[in-house]
C-alpha cells in the first residue's frame, strides 16, 4: 500500500491525517491550539506551540495507523493562511507571537496605504484588496514594534514566513526557507502574474527582500525532513494554503468549478484557469494551487462568520449546549418566522467589505422563539455564501465565462443537512457533498502524491473524487430571489450606522 501524510495546521487546531492512495482516511490525530487575545481585535498564536502540536499529531497519526515513517511515501502541508511569523535565522526562535489572519491591528497602516493611492496597484499586482487580513501589513507591524527588528531584517538575520514556511524550517532544522505560490499570494507582497516577490510592493512597505522565502509551485519537492523527528527522512512534496488545498482536494481543476468550505468562516473559491480576472463585485483574485510554473488563478470570497455563529448560539446566547443540537432546534420550526440574522460580529467580508458593520437580528415578534433565531442563524451562513456565489457568477459572465453549475462543499458545517438543502434552494444549483469532507488535508496529500509519482496527473485525481450526497433545489427561483432580497435589506440595516 502507498500512504501519504497530510499536516493540516489550522486556526483552532493542528491535525495530521494519513491517507491511502485512493484518498481514504487511514488515521487522524488532532490537538487544540491556544488562542491568545492580547487586546480587542488582536489574535495571536505561540509559534512553538504550532510546531510542537503539529509534530505530536504527526507522530500520533502514524501510531494510530500502525505505520512507521518509512511506510509514508511523502508529506503534504496545508495551513491557515495570512498568519504571520518572524524568527531569528541563527537560533530558530520566534521574535514575537504569530499574528493570526483574524488580527486587525494593522488597519491603521492599511488606511495609510489607501490614502497613499496604492489600492489599484495592489489589486492589479496581487489580486487583493488592501486589508489587515493579509500578511504584508502584519509583517510591517512586527518590524515596527519588535525592538531592533528592522535593523536585524536589513542585515539578513531574520526570516518571515506563513505557517507552512515555519513548519518546513522546523522540519529541516533551519536548512530550508521556502513557501508555495498559494501562500505567497496571500501576503500582499507577491506578483501573481509572474510568481515573484514584487519589488515595488516591498519598497512601499519598506520590507527587506532578505526576509522572504523561496517560492515554488504547490506540487514540488520542497525539502526532506530530519530523520530524527519521525524516525525516517521524508520528502515534503506538496504545500498549499488551506482554501486552495480544499479547492484541489475537491478536484476543482478547471475554470468555473467551485467549492465552499463551511468552517469558522466560509471560503468560496471558483477556479478561473490561467485567466487573471479582476472582480467588479468585491471579490479577490488569488493563486490557485499550481502543479507547474504556469500561473493558475481562483476567484475567492470570504465570509468572516460562518460556523462561528453556531458557537455564538452556544457560548454567547446559551441557546444550545452543544453545536450538534442546532439542526434539531432549527428544524423544530418550519421556517425562521420572518427573523433575519446578519452575524457581522467582526464586520462583513466579501462582497460587502464593510468593516464597521455590526451584527443584527431583525423581524422579531412576540411569537419569535429561540428556535426561530437558531434557524435564522443557520440560514445566515447560506445567505452570505449565496451572495458570494452570485457575485462570482456576475464576474464570470462579464468575462465571458459560464456561471457555476454546481457547488462542492466541505468543512465542519457541511454535515448539516438543513443548511445544505437551504443553500441549494437559494442558489438554484446542486450542492454536492463528497465522501471525504477533509478535503483540505486531502488536497495537500494529492499535491504531494503528484510531485512524487504516486499519481500520473489531475485526471486520475478527478476519478478519485466521490459523491456522498447531492442536494437538489426544491423551491422556485422567484421564491429564492425574494429571500435574497430580504437578506440584502437586512444587510443594509446592519451597515446603516
Amino acid at each position: 500500500m502507498t500512504y501519504l501524510l497530510a499536516l493540516d495546521q489550522g486556526t483552532s487546531s493542528s491535525r495530521s491525517i494519513v491517507f491511502d492512495r485512493e484518498g481514504h482516511i487511514v488515521a487522524m490525530a488532532q490537538k487544540e491550539l491556544t488562542q491568545i487575545y492580547p487586546q480587542p481585535g488582536w489574535v495571536e498564536h505561540d509559534p512553538m506551540e504550532i510546531w510542537r502540536s503539529q509534530l505530536a499529531t504527526a507522530r500520533d497519526a502514524l501510531a494510530k495507523a500502525g505505520l512507521q515513517a518509512s511506510d509514508i511515501h511523502a508529506i503534504g502541508i496545508t495551513n491557515q493562511r495570512e498568519t504571520t511569523l518572524l524568527w531569528n535565522r541563527r537560533t530558530g526562535q520566534p521574535v514575537h507571537h504569530a499574528i493570526v489572519w483574524q488580527d486587525r491591528r494593522a488597519e491603521p497602516l492599511c488606511a495609510q496605504l489607501r490614502e497613499d493611492g496604492l489600492t489599484d496597484t495592489i489589486r492589479d499586482k496581487t489580486g487583493l484588496v488592501i486589508d489587515a487580513y493579509f500578511s504584508g501589513t502584519k509583517l510591517r507591524w512586527l518590524l515596527d514594534h519588535v525592538p531592533g527588528a528592522q535593523a536585524q531584517a536589513e542585515r539578513g538575520e531574520l526570516a518571515f514566513g506563513t505557517v507552512d514556511s515555519w513548519l518546513m524550517w522546523q522540519l529541516t532544522g533551519g536548512r530550508v526557507h521556502v513557501t508555495d505560490v498559494s501562500n505567497a499570494s496571500r501576503t500582499m507582497l507577491f506578483n501573481v502574474h509572474d510568481n515573484t516577490w514584487d519589488a515595488d510592493l516591498l519598497k512601499a512597505l519598506d520590507i527587506p527582500a532578505a526576509l522572504l522565502p523561496e517560492v515554488k509551485p504547490s506540487s514540488a519537492h520542497f525539502c526532506d525532513t530530519d530523520a530524527a523527528l519521525l524516525g525516517h527522512s521524508l520528502p515534503v512534496g506538496g504545500v498549499a494554503g488551506d482554501q486552495q488545498a480544499a479547492l484541489f482536494g475537491q478536484a476543482c481543476f478547471g475554470p468555473g468549478m467551485a467549492k465552499n468550505t463551511y468552517g469558522t468562516g466560509c471560503f468560496l473559491l471558483m477556479h478561473t484557469g490561467d485567466a487573471f480576472q479582476p472582480s467588479s463585485n468585491g471579490l479577490l483574485v488569488t493563486s490557485a494551487a499550481q502543479t507547474s510554473a504556469q500561473p493558475q488563478y481562483a476567484m475567492e470570497g470570504s465570509v468572516f462568520v460562518g460556523g462561528a455563529v453556531v458557537q455564538w448560539l452556544r457560548d454567547g446566547l446559551k441557546a444550545i449546549k452543544g453545536s450538534a443540537e442546532v439542526q434539531s432546534l432549527a428544524e423544530s420550526v418550519p421556517d425562521a418566522g420572518g427573523v433575519m440574522m446578519v452575524p457581522a460580529f467582526t464586520g462583513l467580508g466579501a462582497p460587502y467589505w464593510h468593516a464597521d458593520a455590526r451584527g443584527t437580528i431583525t423581524g422579531l415578534t412576540r411569537g419569535t422563539t429561540v428556535a426561530h433565531i437558531a434557524r435564522a442563524a443557520l440560514e445566515s451562513i447560506a445567505y452570505q455564501s449565496a451572495a458570494l456565489l452570485q457575485a462570482m457568477s456576475r464576474d464570470a459572465q462579464a468575462a465571458g465565462g459560464a456561471p457555476v453549475s454546481e457547488l462542492r462543499v466541505d468543512g465542519g458545517a457541511c454535515v448539516n443537512d438543513l443548511l445544505m438543502q437551504f443553500q441549494a434552494d437559494l442558489l438554484g444549483i446542486p450542492v454536492v457533498r463528497p465522501e471525504v469532507t477533509e478535503t483540505t488535508a486531502l488536497g495537500a496529500a494529492y499535491l504531494a502524491g503528484l510531485s512524487t509519482g504516486v499519481y500520473g496527473g489531475v485526471d486520475e485525481l478527478s476519478k478519485l473524487w466521490r459523491v456522498e450526497r447531492r442536494f437538489m433545489p426544491t423551491q422556485g427561483r422567484a421564491q429564492a430571489q425574494e429571500a435574497m432580497a430580504r437578506w440584502e435589506h437586512a444587510v443594509r440595516q446592519a451597515t446603516a450606522a
